[in-house]
């Protein structure tokens, strides 16, 4: 597992890939700190602190876009490359592979994403900042990229163009918002509630407003476990085939 893990990391290093994401994730958390924090820091209705709630708003669909180019290649290219039957004929749980491949991915994103608090530092010498609201955001967001991380290695695990696999995990990202979008035009109750409960962005926003609540924390982790466990069928299906 160690091995799949050192060797999938330093793939992004070794290509462009992992350079890009840092370097477009970077670019637009900076431009939406500066143009909806630092240049126009508007205290939160109430608190009288900045609002951090436009920055972490926004990335939700920069991600949404962003992390299916980490989980395009993970698996997608190893069966182009026809090396899949190597790895999973290979001495390690194919829950081992998943989880190495899940978390070389997933730390591209940590790594990205630890420049967030330092915006909070700075905000910090212009104004009041609600270290809460950041805490929350921060969940938040690790929990969001776990999510969009799982359902990429899944969309991967099913065929073998990485174009294909980025574009529909893309989609995939994007029904997750529409469910929301779509239940009240749903005539059946039932149907429209549990269309509305698997919406990420209304979970989400909840803790970009400093509400960290164990529901929706439980929510976000049960979707990625289900993802992760669902990639490991995939797998297991194709060992035997």
């Amino acid at each position: 597992m160690n091995a799949v893990f050192k060797r999938e990391l330093k793939a992004y290093f070794v290509t462009p890939l992992g350079y890009v994401f840092i370097g477009v994730y970077l670019i637009f958390s900076g431009a939406f700190f500066y143009l909806f924090t630092l240049t126009s820091p508007t205290p939160t209705p109430g608190t009288g602190v900045a609002d951090f709630t436009p920055m972490f708003s926004l990335m939700f669909f920069v991600l949404m876009i962003t992390v299916p180019l980490l989980t395009m290649r993970l698996f997608a290219d190893e069966k182009r490359s026809k090396t899949d039957q190597l790895l999973l004929t290979a001495p390690i749980s194919l829950f081992g592979l998943v989880a190495a491949k899940f978390a070389a991915a997933y730390t591209i994103f940590l790594i990205s994403t630890a420049v967030m608090p330092i915006y909070g530092i700075v905000l910090s010498n212009f104004t009041e900042v609600s270290r809460r609201a950041i805490a929350g955001s921060m969940a938040g967001l690790l929990m969001l990229g776990a999510v969009y991380t799982a359902a990429g290695l899944l969309v991967s695990s099913l065929t073998e163009n990485q174009m294909i696999a980025a574009i529909v995990s893309v989609f995939a990202n994007v029904g997750f918002l529409f469910s929301s979008i779509a239940a009240p035009y749903v005539g059946i109750g039932f149907l429209a509630d549990a269309l509305r409960s698997l919406s990420l962005l209304e979970r989400y926003d909840r803790f970009t407003i400093g509400l960290f609540e164990l529901e929706n924390a439980l929510f976000f982790i049960s979707i990625t476990v289900v993802l992760l466990f669902l990639c490991v069928r995939v797998l297991e299906r194709r060992r035997w085939a």
